[in-house]
């Protein structure tokens, strides 16, 4: 593992299933298995499915936009530089609540190279073949995430 610093922009990136970017800043083979550091953009309205991290810790800080974040039982609202933190095996969700894009940096700890597959194979997909089913799919495939719900916007519709 050597020292690095990445410049904005920097990073591998790939189209995700919130409809936006997902950037990998630091990847499992950089951080020598301690940690998965993504940034991340979602359009107005999005969110992943409700799911659950059984092995990774994972924290949020929000950089632009407003989220509805779902911990558990709780809904919280999570304003521009805020940070969130999930223990593994807490059911979690967001929702970006804004009218435009939201950006965030999301940390697994230690690393997930099963996360990161996921994200590499979601981008794959061409436009017909995404949506909550893939998601769904491919989570279970790479063993990502277990999803346990549909995202906030048909749960907890606003």
């Amino acid at each position: 593992m050597r020292p690095f610093a990445l410049a904005p922009g920097d990073g591998t990136s790939v189209e995700n299933p919130v409809g936006g970017v997902t950037t990998f800043k630091v990847a499992s083979d950089e951080s020598g298995g301690g940690l998965t550091v993504i940034e991340g953009v979602s359009a107005p309205g999005e969110g992943p499915p409700l799911h659950v991290h059984r092995e990774q810790d994972e924290f949020i800080y929000t950089l632009d936009g407003t989220f509805r974040v779902r911990l558990g039982d709780d809904l919280i609202e999570v304003l521009p530089r805020s940070f969130v933190f999930i223990p593994r095996t807490t059911p979690h969700t967001w929702q970006n609540v804004g009218e435009a894009l939201a950006r965030f940096i999301a940390t697994l700890i230690p690393a997930s190279v099963e996360f990161e597959d996921f994200f590499q194979r979601y981008g794959e997909l061409s436009a017909e073949e995404r949506g909550i089913d893939a998601f769904s799919r491919l989570a279970a495939e790479t063993r990502a995430m277990e999803v346990l719900g549909p995202p906030l916007a048909q749960s907890h519709p606003l």
